[in-house]
């Protein structure tokens, strides 16, 4: 598989850090699914929640890894999360600026 696995997050393991800007927030995008497996797979029939990974690599290429045949894997999970809380702290950065505004009306 082409895709990096899971590392320690650690700052000194890292050759490069960068602050996200604006390409995360192609993120949001994303629309969440809810499916069921064939029968053969989950006889139960548990209903499932994801994200479907050809429209994930559309919006976020990063976010995805790829087989050793160069062909979609997989979500990277980690990749989704650490990018929806990036969006996540931005917009909680907007509410306190709002909030802020307002108590000085």
């Amino acid at each position: 598989m082409k895709s990096a696995a899971p590392r320690p997050p650690r700052l000194a393991s890292r050759t490069q850090s960068n602050r996200w800007d604006k390409t995360s927030e192609a993120i949001l995008a994303l629309e969440p699914v809810t499916f069921r497996y064939r029968p053969e797979i989950d006889p139960d029939g548990i209903p499932q929640f994801d994200l479907v990974a050809e429209q994930v690599q559309k919006v976020s290429p990063d976010s995805v890894a790829l087989d050793d045949q160069g062909k979609l894997y997989t979500v990277r999970y980690e990749a989704v999360n650490a990018t929806l809380l990036n969006e996540f702290i931005k917009e909680h950065r907007k509410v306190e600026d709002l909030q802020m505004f307002v108590a000085k009306q």
